[in-house]
């Protein structure tokens, strides 16, 4: 890990690090403070890039990206609050599943490092008891993973309900269609007998039937609609 050069760390503090940031962590070591922090997470990057603030024994704080170090540390922290205020926005503003989806793929990373950041300023407060200023960084670390935490669990179950309510409508369809289709298969077996003798008496055969009286035409008509019926009872009780 490569530390802004004219550090004067004490030598315990070095031969702790490694060549990769590895995770949120304060060390502590003669009255010198170094706090290992992530900057934000993009969506979708595993990697974390490291933030490193620095106070020495003299209450003197200094920071890896420059610029007064207590400053720079408070500013690192407002862009994780206002990371997400924004992301609680794009969550309000969320219409469909997709938008969801984002809000949570970006919040999930966003929870974790403010949760790790969180527990790496209460350490360095527990550690350096004296150093009053870290109160206040603290207790902004908590309200960000707080804020981080309810942000994950809303996104969450918004999309879990609305994955559920698509599901429902789904199904609401689903048995629409089902309803649809029986009405047609119950009119085609009312239908089917009388269709079937139809198709028979329609034939341009010689039948015998050809000066029958009209009361024999209903007849037929009835008992067909009759088979019809008992068909329909006969498949209605089967489902």
């Amino acid at each position: 890990m490569r530390l802004p050069s004219g550090w004067e760390l004490p030598e315990a503090i070095r031969e702790r690090l490694g060549e990769r940031s590895g995770k949120q962590r304060a060390m502590i070591e003669d009255g010198h403070l170094l706090l290992i922090l992530h900057k934000l997470p993009l969506p979708g990057v595993t990697t974390r890039e490291g933030a490193f603030f620095w106070r020495d024994a003299g209450g003197a704080w200094k920071a890896s990206g420059g610029g007064a170090g207590l400053g720079a540390l408070k500013t690192h922290l407002a862009e994780y609050e206002r990371t997400v205020d924004a992301l609680d926005t794009q969550l309000d503003d969320a219409q469909d599943a997709t938008a969801l989806f984002r809000v949570l793929e970006a919040a999930v990373p966003l929870h974790r490092a403010a949760k790790n950041q969180h527990a790496a300023l209460q350490a360095a407060r527990e550690g350096l008891p004296d150093a009053t200023e870290l109160i206040s960084l603290r207790d902004t670390a908590s309200d960000i993973d707080r804020a981080s935490e309810i942000l994950e669990i809303e996104a969450r179950n918004a999309l879990d309900y609305r994955i559920a309510r698509q599901s429902e409508e789904q199904n609401r369809l689903t048995l629409d269609m089902t309803r649809a289709g029986h009405r047609l298969n119950s009119l085609a077996a009312v239908f089917l007998p009388l269709t079937a003798i139809a198709s028979v008496f329609g034939m341009s055969l010689t039948s015998g039937l050809e000066g029958s009286p009209p009361w024999l035409f209903w007849s037929i008509l009835g008992f067909g609609l009759l088979l019809g019926f008992i068909l329909r009872g006969f498949f209605s009780r089967d489902r």
